[in-house]
């Protein structure tokens, strides 16, 4: 059952329900609460929420139990990693190398985790006194000190204080201007010590008026100023510069050469362009698109993972790596098509997201697992192994093993996916097991590869009754004897279901049975529907106070199938 359920979870993580993968690998852990694996791989579900506190705990759990396994702390560094604990991240990965020191993954977020490292020591600190001049509140405080006032005329001032207001950090620019330490000290109430050359009372003098300009003279033209000079750049920068000038001019070229589909024109500019300035990662990036669409998929995730590691060393933008590391996803897609194994391009993308997380990178890392998922059965699909493997599952079915027959019954399914049989017998597994959510589903499974094979219907209808969904298993019934009118199962389930729904219009539940269904009943959408209804509202009303437009109501069988499913929901009980 463990391993069942461990599958149902690698199923559901690969479709991208992360969710659904959590709940099936909890359950397989309630069972086998000794299996790292298990552990594992609900953590790379946690951190696929960017639920990293649990990822956490659960990668802990997997080095915990299994202290030699690599994999375990590569889920321990992405969970850090996750937590912006950067040292901790880098500390689980070089841990999980000492064991396995060719493990790309590990390598990869070893990498990962040093560049965030990196990036967060070259962030500076928050200026301390940066919430002193957020808000309106700083020039109402600046206005109605004497001290400051005046200073609110001088253009250079106001244009400071407005510099810091935007970036804090930048009060350390202005530090040496007076005004601003006077105005720094009137927002933190604090005193500073008087400028030399002002009185004791303020620490600067009052904002005077400019001096008398001199009379103008007609005849006489003012000097020009000297513009002030440029700072010279060493022959080093100005080559650096003129370098990367005609590198972008070669990148131009280059993508107007692509755009004209002229690929190897525009792989030569690509080309010229990366000789000229290797500082700049989108020649690479634009030249593996190049090679994408010529089919030279190998060139394409050279140049790729060129521009990933030179990324990191230039510490490029996340989305600048995140799209080489696509691109080459992309690439190894197309060179799975002849190998079929596309656990390397999945890799890739699920990288890719970790960088920036894309719309269209997480599409193309769902179709890749579409398509493993696919070929998985391509290559498992044997009718015949299908076959043996459900009759194996009958014989563990009639000895009551249901464990061992759903064990059985989903080899079968493997081997034969568009066996309705295999469905409907796991499913009657299920059910026997109360796994009823899990039994529904094969059900609906069955009746859809055969909608006239009436062993679907029954299996539906009994798990929706043993749900207590009598309204819903008696349209099951009743709908499988379209196809099969005198089938005794069918038949007796419509009788079972219709007694409970009879045993609800007399009001013959017991407290607890009531208050069961009632519970039960408001968790379904539909119910919720009616009830939120305003003119079923005003129906319910009238049934209790208006006899006469009760009357009414009971002639329109859309208001009455609906009162019915509260009656046998037990919400409403007619007397």
């Amino acid at each position: 059952m463990a391993e069942e359920a461990k599958a149902k979870g690698n199923a559901a993580f690969s479709s991208g329900d992360f969710q659904a993968a959590i709940r099936h690998f909890t359950e397989a852990i309630n069972l086998a609460p000794t299996n790292h694996v298990l552990y594992s791989n609900r953590s790379a579900a946690y951190a696929s929420l960017n639920q990293f506190e649990s990822a956490l705990t659960d990668a802990k759990k997997t080095v915990e139990l299994k202290p030699d396994w690599s994999k375990g702390y590569s889920r321990l560094g992405a969970a850090h990693l996750g937590l912006h604990q950067y040292q901790d991240a880098i500390s689980a990965y070089k841990k999980g190398l000492e064991i396995d020191p060719s493990n790309e993954a590990l390598k990869s977020g070893l990498a990962d985790a040093q560049a965030a490292s990196s990036r967060a020591r070259a962030v500076p600190p928050p200026n301390p006194f940066g919430d002193a001049f957020q808000g309106p509140e700083m020039w109402a405080k600046l206005t109605a000190d004497p001290s400051t006032r005046a200073f609110l005329q001088q253009p250079d001032f106001v244009k400071a204080m407005q510099e810091i207001q935007k970036n804090p950090s930048k009060l350390n620019e202005h530090l040496k201007d007076q005004r601003v330490m006077q105005a720094l000290g009137v927002l933190l109430n604090v005193k500073f010590k008087a400028h030399p050359g002002t009185s004791e009372d303020t620490d600067l003098p009052e904002a005077e008026a400019p001096p008398p300009q001199p009379p103008k003279e007609e005849s006489r033209r003012p000097e020009p100023k000297p513009e002030p000079e440029a700072m010279e750049l060493t022959e080093e920068e100005k080559d650096k510069k003129e370098r990367k000038e005609k590198a972008q001019k070669e990148k131009d070229a280059g993508n107007a050469a692509y755009k004209k589909k002229d690929f190897e024109t525009a792989i030569a500019h690509y080309t010229k362009a990366l000789e000229l300035d290797d500082e700049d990662i989108s020649y690479l990036t634009n030249r593996a698109a190049v090679y994408l669409e010529m089919g030279k998929y190998e060139e394409c995730v050279k140049d790729c993972d060129k521009a990933v590691e030179r990324g990191r060393e230039l510490r490029s933008d996340f989305k600048m790596i995140a799209r080489a590391l696509t691109r080459k996803g992309t690439a190894l897609v197309k060179i799975a098509k002849c190998s079929k194994d596309l656990e390397p391009a999945i890799e890739t993308f699920q990288k890719a997201l970790t960088e920036h997380r894309n719309p269209d990178t997480l599409k193309k890392l769902n179709e890749a697992e579409k398509v493993k998922k696919e070929l998985e059965q391509q290559e498992s699909f044997d009718p015949k192994i299908a076959d043996e493997e459900r009759e194996k599952g009958n014989e563990y079915f009639k000895q009551q093993k249901y464990p061992e027959a759903v064990k059985h019954y989903s080899e079968a399914i493997r081997r034969n996916p568009n066996d309705p049989k295999a469905y409907s017998n796991r499913a009657a597994c299920y059910t026997k097991l109360g796994a009823l959510p899990e039994g529904l589903k094969d059900a609906e499974k069955c009746i859809e590869l055969d909608p006239t094979f009436s062993k679907g219907y029954t299996r539906k209808g009994a798990a929706q009754f043993f749900m207590k969904e009598y309204d819903k298993a008696l349209e099951t019934y009743q709908e499988g004897l379209k196809h099969d009118p005198n089938n005794q199962e069918l038949l007796d389930g419509v009788r079972r279901c219709v007694d409970q729904i009879n045993k609800a219009n007399r009001g013959d539940l017991t407290p607890e049975e009531l208050k069961e269904r009632q519970a039960k009943a408001m968790q379904d959408p539909e119910i919720q529907n009616i009830l939120s209804d305003p003119v079923m509202r005003q129906v319910l009303i009238d049934f209790q106070e208006n006899p006469r437009a009760a009357q009414e109501h009971t002639r329109n069988p859309m208001v009455m199938s609906k009162i019915q499913k509260l009656v046998t929901a037990g919400i409403v009980q007619m007397r």
